[in-house]
């Protein structure tokens, strides 16, 4: 099974998005400037929603044309047509137009074999002199999925996440690398705390 397919499938059955925005993307995105904003892996665009909606002007990007078609909605909605471009492609061959100020990647993890580090390079050189990228990863699997197969998946630290950026150390400043605690609730409705990897530079 293809990247492409493997996650049309999982869109395909029913809406994934659980309404609620990164709590880790918006804690450390409410303070910045607005401006162009690109996220990678959108799914259905609860983050890109809500950058829309703090003045960003957004594009989103998926595999699933799924996810796209459901962001393009709900975008309508609410009245933010205007202010997010809905591009469903593979990040592997797609290539960022222009520079932006923002990009984001919110748990771009896969168990299908993914192209990471050169998707998340690629997007970094994507980036207008002053402006963040940042990565909010899974950095280990969650309570409910012990002893499952996880494919290609990987659960990053700070430091790998770093290392795989491969950033020179002239012209990039590290706000944050560090791993991060939040509250979650399992399939089963039981309580739990799940680990994120935030990483956020600045492009001198």
């Amino acid at each position: 099974m293809t990247a492409a397919q493997f996650w049309e499938e999982r869109y395909g059955d029913r809406p994934v998005w659980s309404g609620k925005v990164n709590v880790s993307m918006a804690g450390l995105v409410a303070g910045l400037p607005t401006g162009r904003a690109l996220e990678l892996g959108c799914g259905e665009g609860g983050d890109a929603l809500w950058l829309a909606e703090q003045g960003w002007q957004v594009t989103a990007v998926d595999i699933s044309p799924t996810a796209i078609t459901r962001g393009r909605a709900m975008a309508v909605e609410r009245g933010l047509a205007d202010r997010v471009e809905w591009i469903a492609a593979d990040l592997t061959n797609w290539v960022p137009e222009g520079a932006f100020d923002l990009v984001t990647a919110s748990f771009l993890q896969s168990p299908i074999e993914l192209e990471r580090a050169a998707i998340l390079r690629r997007a970094a050189q994507a980036l207008a002199p002053g402006g963040h990228l940042l990565l909010v990863s899974h950095a280990a699997a969650p309570p409910w999925a012990s002893g499952l197969h996880h494919g290609h998946a990987e659960f990053p630290q700070p430091a790998t996440e770093l290392a795989l950026l491969g950033l020179p150390a002239i012209g990039w400043q590290i706000v944050v690398a560090e791993v991060r605690r939040r509250p979650a609730v399992g399939p089963d409705g039981t309580a739990a705390e799940l680990d994120d990897t935030v990483v956020l530079v600045r492009r001198d």
